[in-house]
């Protein structure tokens, strides 16, 4: 609101602020890409061509959040936010540590609120095993050294792993790129974003069918842990990529958690 509001008409801007117009978030699995149309909404009432008006608003996010998103006008007026990778391995760690939730109130009990008309059958059970699945490969870990947890059993309050090395997860190459760009943990972390935007903003989110978003990040789990080592060579020739590849299964067993207790008001089993 403070960009648009530098190169748009004050009424127009108080007309604005109760529409929504929300950012949309890309379906490219190689990055984190959002876009809005706000400069297509307000040309006509500003007067204004939509790029015109998208460069004056892109040039002035840019000076504020360069450090967080990459930002590119595109024709006709589109204005696209690529979250760069530093932000985004902040981002997982925040997970790690437990901070899902703080911002937003989440959408609790939206199976007895009409989230789902009809349960997916054996679908709670397959996030579930998945949440237990996450737990058990953790603390293997911890056992075989990969990483150092103070508690080995997980502890119940938000911060449900207390990991004293790495500290921070090693999710950065040298060169700050982010180390995890196997295919399929790209797609895990996609779906991480996609199930938080839904817990943070569910406003934005509108109704959302909680099982079938679990189920998703579920299934985005168990095809990564198919196809993306922790151990064996990848553990003894590549062990920073085993420890982000671990952060990761971290990342996605507190979102699972998250989804299991708040939304769907069943248990996260630590085993099975």
């Amino acid at each position: 609101m403070k960009s648009i509001s530098i190169d748009t008409y004050k009424a127009e801007n108080n007309c604005i602020r109760s529409e929504k117009i929300p950012l949309h978030k890309g379906r490219d699995e190689n990055r984190v890409l959002y876009t809005s149309s706000v400069s297509l909404r307000l040309s006509k009432s500003q007067n204004r061509k939509a790029m015109e008006l998208a460069n004056a608003i892109a040039s002035d996010l840019s000076r504020i959040c360069e450090d967080v998103f990459s930002i590119q006008v595109v024709p006709p007026g589109w204005i696209y936010f690529e979250l760069t990778h530093s932000t985004l391995a902040t981002w997982l760690q925040s997970l790690v540590v437990g901070s899902l939730g703080v911002l937003g109130t989440g959408d609790k009990g939206t199976m007895g609120q009409g989230g789902l008309l009809k349960p997916m059958p054996n679908a709670q059970f397959a996030v579930q095993y998945a949440h237990a699945r996450c737990c058990s490969l953790v603390l293997l870990a911890h056992r075989e050294g990969l990483i150092k947890l103070r508690e080995p059993v997980p502890s119940t309050s938000l911060a449900f792993w207390d990991v004293i090395s790495p500290n921070p997860i090693p999710w950065l190459n040298c060169d700050g790129t982010l180390r995890l760009n196997h295919p399929d943990e790209h797609r895990l972390i996609d779906e991480l974003i996609q199930v938080v935007d839904n817990i943070e903003c569910p406003d934005v989110g509108g109704s959302v069918k909680w099982e079938k978003v679990a189920l998703n990040l579920s299934q985005a789990f168990e095809k990564f842990w198919s196809n993306c080592r922790i151990w064996g060579e990848v553990k003894i020739t590549s062990p920073e990529l085993a420890q982000a590849r671990l952060g990761l299964l971290m990342a996605t067993q507190s979102v699972l958690r998250f989804v299991l207790e708040e939304n769907l008001g069943v248990f996260a089993p630590l085993e099975l």
